[in-house]
C-alpha cells in the first residue's frame, strides 16, 4: 500500500493531534475519525425504544393541553361575538 503525503493548515494539524491517541499514527486516526463519521443509520435503528412510552406520552399530553387551550380561546372568541339573533330581532 502507498502513502501520500497531504498539507494542513496549523490550526487543522493542532486539532488532529488533539484526538489523536499515544499509542496511534496519524493514518490511523485519520482512518477512525472517516469510520465514524461513516456509521451505518440501522445500527442506531431502534434505540429509542426504551424511551418511546415516555415520548408518546409526552406527546399525547402536549396535543391534550394544545387542543384544551385553543378550545378555551375558541370559547372565549365565540362568546364576545355580538348575538345576531338579538340583532335581527331588533331591526
Amino acid at each position: 500500500m502507498g502513502t501520500r503525503t497531504i498539507g494542513l493548515r496549523d490550526d487543522v494539524y493542532e486539532r488532529l493531534k488533539a484526538r489523536k491517541r499515544e499509542d496511534e499514527s496519524f493514518t490511523d486516526l485519520v482512518n477512525r475519525l472517516l469510520d465514524e463519521e461513516q456509521t451505518d443509520w440501522r445500527e442506531r435503528f431502534g434505540t429509542l425504544d426504551a424511551e418511546a412510552e415516555e415520548l408518546e406520552q409526552a406527546i399525547e399530553t402536549a396535543r391534550k393541553q394544545t387542543s384544551a387551550g385553543l378550545a378555551k380561546r375558541q370559547r372565549e372568541a365565540i362568546e364576545e361575538l355580538p348575538n345576531t339573533e338579538d340583532a335581527d330581532e331588533t331591526t
